[in-house]
């Protein structure tokens, strides 16, 4: 298979580090998934889905891969889950600090504790926007703390953790929960209200962890441990439209695609949700921002209310 040179094929003129305003760090990693294996694979599905996808957004009436779209060499550490989550959390800063809108996507969801940490350093008062079908609070599981199974465990007492979609559960993370931030998803099925709830419990800056079993499995069956009862297409694009627009959005990861060689609607629709809510971040609020070591970075629409720090290591 042609390795892809750029994001979505687009042009490099459009995909160079230095003008890009979006980062985006692919995690090809599987170490620690307990069901189906396979996702280390999602990057490249991902990926080569992705060159096959219109790069003008009709509901937004962008091209939002003009806004420059650098994609970053994956991130291989496999030694342990440990080393793993380090490497992923000095990449995520080191391109945070070059005021980058920094993405990732997953591998499995381990992936996103070193991201998150990396969020946490750099931006204050963050809450974390966990979409999932799995609550993920497990302190540790089968002899790690870095195992998929403890995904926001961390996030859970660092941030401000908010999880929606939750429709499978260990009783031990009953213990650990937030009641008043955990949106399950039986109760979103009978409450016509539950966007304006959810936005209602997030602070300014929030970090989107976005665990693609969330959505339903008749929409999107490529995962590791799909879960019936989940997100809709529309319905979601409606939630992360108004997430969006009403706060403001400093990053986000997308995990868990374990592509199926003879299903590729999975595929695509995790390509099409990723280049959306890029499209949502671009066209939610006015930008001039110009990338340049020249530019102020009080100013820089990625930094509001951050706690931005000038890294001499990167």
């Amino acid at each position: 298979m042609q390795t892809i040179k750029t994001y979505a094929g687009i042009p490099q003129e459009h995909g160079n580090l230095a003008t890009s305003k979006i980062v985006l760090i692919p995690v090809p990693y599987d170490g620690t998934s307990t069901w189906q294996k396979g996702a280390d694979k999602g990057p490249q599905a991902f990926l080569d889905a992705s060159a096959n996808m219109e790069l003008y957004d009709i509901e937004t009436d962008s091209e939002v891969y003009k806004e420059g779209i650098f994609l970053v060499d994956p991130i291989l550490e496999n030694a342990s889950p440990e080393a793993m989550v380090e490497a992923v959390h000095e990449t995520t800063k080191k391109f945070i600090n070059r005021n980058k809108f920094v993405t990732l996507f997953g591998g499995e969801h381990s992936i996103s504790i070193g991201a998150i940490r990396a969020f946490n350093e750099c931006f204050n008062n963050l809450t974390v926007l966990h979409i999932d079908a799995h609550a993920d609070l497990r302190k540790e599981y089968e002899g790690t703390k870095y195992n998929h199974a403890c995904a926001v465990y961390e996030a859970n007492s660092t941030t401000n953790l908010v999880q929606v979609g939750i429709r499978s559960m260990d009783i031990s993370e009953k213990r650990e929960m937030n009641p008043e931030k955990v949106f399950f998803a039986h109760d979103m099925a009978v409450n016509e209200d539950w966007m304006e709830d959810v936005i209602d419990q997030l602070t300014s800056n929030v970090f989107i962890t976005f665990d693609l079993d969330a959505l339903d499995s008749s929409i999107f069956p490529s995962t590791g441990t799909p879960e019936p009862g989940g997100l809709f297409y529309y319905e979601t694009l409606n939630f992360l439209k108004q997430v969006f627009e009403q706060k403001n959005v400093v990053g986000f990861d997308m995990v868990e695609l374990c592509p199926n060689e003879k299903e590729k609607s999975s595929d695509f629709l995790a390509a099409k949700m990723y280049y959306k809510m890029l499209s949502y971040k671009f066209s939610s609020k006015d930008d001039t921002y110009n990338v340049g070591n020249d530019v102020d970075i009080t100013k820089k629409p990625f930094n509001i209310l951050s706690k931005f720090k000038n890294d001499d290591d990167y």
